[in-house]
């Protein structure tokens, strides 16, 4: 019943996040509009900031660090979802009403209960998809997202097995609200929880390959992330639990989405070059088109 449960509710997470950063992709214009393209220098600096965060997040004192994760959530919510809620203090009136949700529910229910994991599970896959159109409307290719997994991909495993430095900071937000993850907990018995940086990788890849490739690269993302994001690290986890004859602390789930995404992108980009934004018209470019009018 546990692998099931893992298996259903980390499908579920990682389908939804692509489901709606795609959607978003295809119907919203960013805030921030295309400033350019990325670069190997880009991915550079993103990975700076990726091996960053962790260590600046440990050296906080542990209730500060809540509180900068509430702020940071806040602030993703807001530059994300300008352009569907225009009103400054209407848009800041629902983040507010969001985050303070999640802050109730882990104080009245504590934090291995289901309303606590929904209420901060809805936060983490708004913040996601409004970080991933930020991205992808703003330049990012699939070339990019691929390179930048395959580079996550030996981040996750030396910090996960070398340097314990994930655990470490799973650790460090035990006991607070406003996990950076999202899942669902039932009691002591069913859990299943998703890192906020693994959607954000799913979200990013999905939505770059049908900006680059169309329906074709969407179907190729879904699987990849179906397969290889959702079930492989549930099954690969069970697996060495059964041959070592305890379950593992960690098994970083890029360890196996990175590297099939990366050969996911070199198999589409056997189809041509990538779509540019100017390339792809979408269902908010024709209604915002002015009408034919008859000459």
């Amino acid at each position: 019943m546990s692998v099931f449960f893992q298996l259903a509710v980390t499908c579920f997470l990682a389908l939804a996040v692509c489901a709606g950063a795609v959607s978003y992709f295809r119907t919203v214009r960013a805030a921030r509009p295309p400033v350019g393209v990325f670069n190997g220098r880009d991915i550079f600096v993103i990975m700076g900031f990726v091996l960053a965060l962790p260590y600046i997040y440990l050296a906080l004192p542990g209730g500060v660090l809540p509180v900068v994760l509430a702020l940071v959530f806040a602030g993703g919510l807001s530059v994300g979802y300008q352009p569907l809620i225009g009103n400054g203090r209407l848009r800041w009136a629902l983040i507010a009403a969001l985050i303070a949700s999640v802050y109730v529910s882990h104080t009245a229910f504590g934090e291995a209960a289901p309303p606590y994991w929904v209420a901060n599970s809805c936060v983490v896959v708004l913040v996601v998809v409004s970080a991933t159109n930020l991205n992808v409307q703003g330049g990012m290719r699939l070339s990019n997202v691929a390179w930048f997994l395959l580079a996550l991909t030996v981040y996750d495993a030396f910090f996960a097995w070398v340097v314990p430095l994930t655990e470490e900071l799973a650790d460090a937000v035990q006991g607070y609200p406003y996990a950076p993850a999202a899942g669902l907990r039932i009691g002591d018995d069913l859990g299943a929880v998703v890192g906020m940086g693994d959607l954000l990788a799913y979200a990013l890849f999905t939505t770059c390959a049908y900006k680059a490739y169309g329906k074709v690269g969407l179907r190729v993302g879904l699987v990849l992330v179906t397969v290889f994001g959702a079930v492989a690290p549930v099954v690969v986890l069970k697996v060495i639990t059964e041959v070592l004859g305890h379950e593992p602390a960690l098994i970083p789930a890029q360890v196996v989405f990175g590297p099939a995404a990366f050969l996911g992108y070199r198999y589409l980009r056997r189809r041509g070059p990538e779509r540019r934004m100017a390339d792809v018209v979408l269902p908010r470019d024709r209604a915002a088109a002015p009408p034919a009018t008859a000459g």
